[in-house]
C-alpha cells in the first residue's frame, strides 16, 4: 500500500523488508510497533485494538470488519510520513528512517471513539442497558431495493417519514440514535420506520425524499471500482511560489501553515494529522465555535482554558489554533482570507457549489498566496456527503455485511476516518511537489475515493491467532500499560492518541 501511493506521488521506492523511498530514506511497516502486544495480522490488530468491538456494536457482540482497515490505514500513514520526510530533508533535516505499525494506525482510526469512552461517563451505553443497540439501517423498498437514507435536519427526517405514515412520536423517538450515530457507532431504530419503508416502491420513496430534503442511496450489490490512487494533485499557474524555508528542527512539517475549514469527521482527521506532524493548524469555526464542540460527553479544554468540550470533537481537533468568523459575512470572509494570504496550506470540505461565493476558490486565493497547496475534501459525489451513503454507493457495504445478509454498512466511520488521512496524505504529496517544483499545488480527496481504497483491501473476517485477546471494553484499553506509548491523557483522563510515527537521523 505504501509503496504504490509513493510511486504514484512521483518517488522512488524499492522493496524490501524496510521500503527505501527516493533512494534516501526507509521506511518500515510493522504490526505492533512500539506497543507491547503479540501481533502478527489484520486479524490480530482489529481485535485487540478495538476495531471488532467498535464495528460490533450494531451485533451486540465484537465482529470482525471484512476489510483490512487498519492495514490500510497503516499504507496511507506510512506514505504521509515518508513523503513529509523527504520534503523535510529536502529542506536540511537528518531523517533517515520513518516507522508506523498497523495498530497504531488502527488506534489513530478510533480516536474519537477511545476519548469518549476514556471520560467518566463516556462508557455509558447510550440506548439502553443490555446492549448498545443492536440492528440500523440501510433500509428495503416494497420493490426490493436496499438503500441508505441521510437527514441532516430534524425538519426534513420528521416530514419523510411522516409522509409514509410513521406516528409522530415514532418518528421522534428514532431522532437520537439515528442522529448520534456517527459517534456512537450504533444506531437501534424503532422498527415502524422499517415497516413504513417495506411499504412503499422506491420510485416514490424518491420522490418523497426529494420533497422532504433528504437523500436515499441505493446500496450496490458489489464494488464496481476498486482501488486506485486515492487523491490527485495537479500543479498550479508557473510564477513566484512560496518554498519552504530550510529546515529548524522539530517535526518534518514544523514551520508549515494550515488553514482548515472543514466540519464532521474527514476534514478535521485531515487536520489532526497534519497537526501531528509538526504543522501549525488553524481552524475556521462559525461565532460562537463549531456546534459539534458541545456533544456529550464532555472532557476539560486543553491548557484547563474555557469551558468543557466534547471528547470526540477534542480528539480530531486537539493542538489546533481556532479562528471564529461568519463566512457569510464579508468581515468573516476578510479574515479568513487574511489567515490564508500567510498560509501554505488551505484544506477545505466546502461544497463546491459554495466555495466561490465565499472567495476561497482555488482560483481567488492563488493570487492571495502564490505557492499554496489547495487540498480539498469531498464526499465524491452529488448524495454522497456523508460516511455511510458512500459506504452503500461505492458496494463497501455489500463486502462487509456478514454471510447472507444485505449490503449493511459499518457504523465505524471508515470512509471519514480514511478519508481524512488520505485528505492529509494528498497534502503532503503537494507540499513535497511545491518544494521540487517551486509550483503551486491542488489536491482532491474524497470518502468515495477513501471507500474504493478499502474495496481493494477485502478480508476473510478470520479470527485473530491464539492467545490475542478481543478487546470488549475501550476504557480498559486505554489504561492498559501495553499500550501505553499510543497515548496521552489529558487532566481528566480523556485519552488521545499520539503520532504514530518514528521519525530516525
Amino acid at each position: 500500500m505504501a509503496a504504490g501511493l509513493l510511486r504514484a506521488s512521483g518517488v522512488a521506492v524499492g522493496e524490501g523488508e524496510l521500503l527505501e523511498v527516493g533512494g534516501e530514506l526507509a521506511c518500515r511497516v510493522s504490526w505492533a510497533g512500539p506497543l507491547g502486544l503479540r501481533l502478527d495480522s489484520e486479524a490480530d490488530v482489529q481485535a485487540a485494538c478495538g476495531v471488532m468491538q467498535v464495528h460490533g456494536r450494531r451485533y451486540g457482540a465484537p465482529t470482525p470488519l471484512r476489510v483490512d482497515f487498519a492495514s490500510v490505514a497503516a499504507g496511507v500513514l506510512a506514505a504521509t510520513g515518508a513523503l513529509a520526510a523527504l520534503r523535510a530533508r529536502r529542506l536540511g533535516a537528518a531523517y533517515r528512517e520513518v516507522g508506523v505499525s498497523v495498530a497504531q494506525g488502527a488506534l489513530l482510526g478510533l480516536s474519537q471513539y477511545l476519548a469518549a469512552a476514556s471520560v467518566e461517563g463516556g462508557g455509558v451505553e447510550p440506548f439502553g442497558a443490555g446492549s448498545f443497540g443492536v440492528g440500523g439501517p440501510p433500509f428495503v423498498s416494497a420493490d426490493g431495493v436496499w438503500f441508505e437514507l441521510e437527514a441532516l435536519e430534524a425538519e426534513g427526517w420528521l416530514r419523510f417519514w411522516s409522509e409514509l405514515g410513521v406516528e409522530r412520536r415514532v418518528v421522534g423517538r428514532g431522532w437520537l440514535p439515528f442522529q448520534t450515530r456517527y459517534g456512537t457507532a450504533v444506531c437501534p431504530l424503532p422498527e415502524e420506520l422499517f415497516a413504513a419503508a417495506r411499504a412503499v416502491g422506491y420510485r416514490r420513496l424518491v420522490r418523497v425524499a426529494a420533497e422532504c430534503g433528504v437523500e436515499l442511496t441505493v446500496a450496490a450489490g458489489r464494488p464496481a471500482v476498486v482501488g486506485g490512487m486515492p487523491w490527485r494533485v495537479r500543479a498550479g499557474a508557473s510564477g513566484a511560489a512560496r518554498r519552504g524555508e530550510l529546515f529548524a528542527g522539530g517535526l518534518p512539517l514544523s514551520g508549515v501553515t494550515v488553514v482548515e475549514v472543514t466540519r464532521r469527521v474527514q476534514g478535521p482527521m485531515a487536520g489532526r494529522v497534519l497537526a501531528l506532524l509538526g504543522a501549525t493548524v488553524v481552524r475556521v469555526e462559525p461565532p460562537g465555535g463549531d456546534p459539534l464542540r458541545g456533544v456529550p460527553p464532555m472532557t476539560a479544554q486543553e491548557g484547563g482554558a474555557g469551558a468543557a468540550v466534547s471528547a470526540r470533537f477534542a480528539a480530531l481537533n486537539r493542538g489546533k489554533g481556532v479562528l471564529e468568523a461568519d463566512l457569510r459575512s464579508p468581515e468573516g470572509r476578510s479574515a479568513v482570507r487574511e489567515l490564508v494570504s500567510g498560509a501554505d496550506v488551505l484544506l477545505h470540505s466546502l461544497a463546491p457549489a459554495k466555495v466561490a461565493g465565499l472567495g476561497l476558490d482555488a482560483e481567488a486565493v492563488a493570487a492571495l498566496r502564490p505557492g499554496l497547496v489547495y487540498a480539498q475534501a469531498s464526499g465524491g459525489g452529488p448524495g454522497l456527503s456523508t460516511d455511510y451513503p458512500v459506504q452503500a454507493h461505492s458496494g463497501l457495504a455489500a463486502l462487509l455485511a456478514p454471510d447472507g445478509l444485505p449490503p449493511r454498512p459499518t457504523l465505524l466511520t471508515v470512509c471519514d476516518v480514511l478519508g481524512g488521512l488520505v485528505c492529509a496524505a494528498g497534502a503532503v504529496a503537494a507540499l513535497e511537489a511545491r518544494e521540487r517544483t517551486g509550483r503551486a499545488q491542488r489536491v482532491e480527496s474524497s470518502l468515495l475515493s477513501a471507500a474504493r481504497l478499502l474495496c481493494g483491501a477485502a478480508g476473510d473476517g478470520s479470527p485473530p491467532g491464539d492467545g490475542v485477546a478481543v478487546c470488549t471494553d475501550l476504557a480498559a484499553l486505554v489504561r492498559d500499560p501495553r499500550v501505553a506509548a499510543a497515548f496521552e491523557f489529558g487532566a481528566d483522563g480523556c485519552a488521545f492518541v499520539r503520532a504514530p510515527w518514528e521519525f530516525g537521523a
